[in-house]
């Protein structure tokens, strides 16, 4: 059988799961890349609640024209500020079977600079 690259993402994400395990005091953020946009939400397991999440399509980072790397550290922030907002502070973050660079490594840099600890 070949491998393709949907087969090799979910592999990596079962692995990823078995060990990334958000709860109420560090809700795991999960990220989703497609090829237009990235999203990012905040997901308690224990409840099976979305907390807080943030997007590229929203309007106020979609009316700006930046290319797709700077946009994802434009949604970090995003999501890093709602999550101050409702009071999270510390996340675990689960890249969901993407590599860790380009628009998700920027993503992360992004909450980080917004003051979220992971």
């Amino acid at each position: 059988m070949a491998i393709t690259k949907e087969y090799r993402r979910a592999r990596i994400k079962e692995r990823i799961r078995k060990v990334v395990v958000g709860d109420t005091n560090a809700p795991r953020m999960s990220v989703f890349r497609s090829n237009k946009d990235i999203y990012v939400q905040l997901i308690d397991d224990s409840k099976g609640h979305t907390l807080v999440s943030a997007s590229s399509s929203e309007a106020t980072i979609s009316s700006k024209k930046v290319n797709k790397i700077e946009q994802a550290a434009l949604v970090g922030k995003a999501i890093a500020a709602k999550a101050l907002e409702a009071g999270i502070s510390e996340v675990r973050f689960d890249r969901n079977g993407y590599l860790y660079h380009g628009r998700v490594k920027s993503l992360a840099e992004g909450a980080r600079e917004g003051g979220l600890k992971f």
